[in-house]
């Protein structure tokens, strides 16, 4: 029977992934090697989001702080704090930072194994990888 852990937030490394923005991941295959899926934050900056892209797997994205413009499957939604989307696998979509304070989201991939697709050029790279920016 594989042992539960904690994560203290403060203490996780963070992944910068250009223009201010800042991921940290909290469960995944590297702490937690029978999970079934993968979770962690992004903080966005003001005006900063990230371009429209897709998966491999579904995602879930909970708004914890500020205002975003989501947009999934071609439609666009203003969200705040606690509004959560869903997002089939292979599905187009972005979260954007359009107030004036931090967006940090809180996301939750159903696959160990993820990767981003990014629409503009049809590249396909691991998440959390040195090419995953935005």
């Amino acid at each position: 029977m594989p042992n539960g852990f904690s994560v203290r937030y403060d203490q996780v490394s963070v992944f910068s992934r250009g223009d201010g923005v800042e991921t940290r991941l909290l469960v995944g295959k590297e702490n937690a090697a029978d999970t079934p899926f993968t979770s962690g934050t992004t903080v966005f900056p003001p005006g900063c989001g990230a371009p429209l892209h897709s998966h491999n797997c579904a995602e879930q994205v909970t708004i914890l702080q500020g205002t975003a413009e989501a947009m999934i499957n071609g439609k666009t939604n203003v969200l705040g704090p606690l509004d959560t989307s869903f997002v089939p696998a292979n599905a187009p979509h972005y979260f954007r930072n359009t107030g004036a304070e931090p967006l940090i989201i809180l996301w939750i991939y159903g696959a160990q194994d993820v990767t981003r697709t990014f629409t503009e050029t049809g590249e396909t790279v691991p998440h959390m990888s040195a090419r995953d920016q935005v």
